[in-house]
């Protein structure tokens, strides 16, 4: 063989050796040039496969349908039940009620999440549409507390589960650059829920009694999740898996999966206190019931930029970045402006600035699992983070009402002990 023949086939070998890798599922990784380059997982590239981030439309008619859908898929509301029908239990105990609808809200998610992974969002939100109208309609016609414990600590809840991980999932899969924002606009829907509904309960309460208002509310979330149901897809088809429980473990191994996790569940211990207790507290240091009845309806309406604008910023200064600086924000509003407290002005602001800052918890928190995850297992991952800090909030409510009980009715303890838990979550 001459020279020239040798070099031929060297160069050949050459070029076979260093020839790039096909593009599959496997390899098919965001590219962190897509990314804000601000933000501080973007050193290095993410070890799992996902799906090309060109292929995602990040708008268009279907996509933002789907956003409108599962914006309504999402709402909540505060009972008045310490000081009416179980106005004879202590506040530790009532505050089961909504720490089991937290709980249950969230608890179930690796099981909705592979569910939806599995069978796609159509089945989950029917069931959970049924579900959660029906544990309202229930509690219309409860007069005893373990009937309320099961209409709305139990059955709504699970239906409200059931409507929440398709609604959040299926966003995630129409948006890649927006998806902050795609699934701030989806949270912002329990914000202006969270508006409507006790104004509207109250009313309803002072003309036709606490059953009607119930029911009233359950309709209007009927006609809400009629819409859902039409509206809310997955751009991904479903892939059908089988059950493993080490799949709902193995994420929890990865540092950046872990230390998310475990921040959200530290912030979460506290971050529902002052939904729960913002009304008894400010009625506690003076605040006509009238007033105080309108500070989660202001609470919620500002969070509903909240839970906006942090999504669009997020998607241009890096999710993680934005998150870490609300969870402070909140940390230094309970500490700063909560505790110290006295009278209605700085409770009316604590509940503006507070809505603010919480709202982007809510919203950014899927936005973060996605961004570290593969794409086409989103619900598991999801479910899995939902369902640890589902504890935090099961347990969160009950410890503030016993603080609140030990200290014969002062807040003070309770106050301190929801800005420690946040600031432990935003240090993390």
């Amino acid at each position: 063989m001459n020279d020239s023949s040798a070099s031929i086939a060297s160069t050949v070998r050459e070029k076979d050796t260093h020839q790039e890798p096909p593009q599959t599922d496997a390899n098919m990784l965001p590219d962190p040039s897509d990314e804000p380059a601000a933000d501080v997982e973007k050193a290095s590239k993410p070890p799992f496969a996902g799906i090309d981030p060109s292929s995602f439309p990040d708008g268009g008619a279907q996509a933002w349908l789907a956003v409108s859908g599962a914006f309504c898929c999402i709402g909540v509301f505060q009972a008045y039940y310490q000081t009416h029908q179980l106005s004879s239990y202590s506040p530790s105990t009532v505050a089961w009620i909504p720490s089991l609808t937290v709980f249950f809200m969230f608890a179930g998610g690796p099981i909705w999440g592979k569910l939806y992974d599995n069978y796609g969002p159509r089945y989950l939100l029917l069931a959970g549409s049924i579900l959660h109208v029906f544990g309202l309609m229930m509690a219309s016609l409860c007069s005893d507390y373990y009937q309320f414990l099961l209409a709305q600590g139990v059955c709504s809840p699970i239906g409200a589960s059931l409507i929440f991980y398709p609604a959040m999932s299926s966003t995630g899969t129409w948006f890649f650059k927006r998806r902050a924002l795609a699934f701030g606009l989806v949270a912002s829907g329990s914000s202006l829920g969270g508006v409507i509904l006790p104004i509207m309960v109250d009313h309803v309460i002072a003309r036709s009694g606490f059953p009607w208002a119930m029911r009233s509310a359950a309709f209007l979330l009927l006609g809400l999740l009629i819409y859902a149901n039409l509206t809310v897809r997955s751009r991904l088809p479903p892939s059908p898996k089988p059950w493993s429980l080490v799949e709902f473990i193995m994420p929890l191994r990865e540092i950046p999966f872990f230390l998310t996790v475990f921040a959200a569940f530290l912030f979460f211990f506290g971050m529902f206190l002052p939904f729960t207790f913002i009304i008894l507290s400010a009625q506690h240091d003076g605040m006509s019931t009238r007033l105080a009845a309108y500070l989660i309806p202001i609470l919620n309406a500002v969070s509903i930029f909240g839970r906006t604008i942090p999504g669009y910023i997020a998607d241009k200064t890096g999710r993680y970045n934005t998150m870490i600086a609300t969870s402070f924000l909140s940390t230094i509003l309970v500490l700063g402006l909560w505790l110290p407290a006295r009278g209605n002005i700085p409770y009316i602001l604590f509940a503006a600035f507070y809505g603010f800052s919480s709202g982007a918890f809510v919203s950014l928190a899927p936005a973060l699992v996605a961004q570290i995850s593969d794409i086409r297992a989103i619900g598991v991952r999801t479910g899995s983070m939902f369902a640890v800090i589902s504890v935090a909030a099961l347990v969160g409510n009950p410890i503030g009402g016993a603080l609140v009980s030990n200290e014969g009715g002062n807040y003070r303890n309770l106050e301190i002990f929801c800005g420690i838990m946040m600031l432990g979550g935003s240090v993390l």
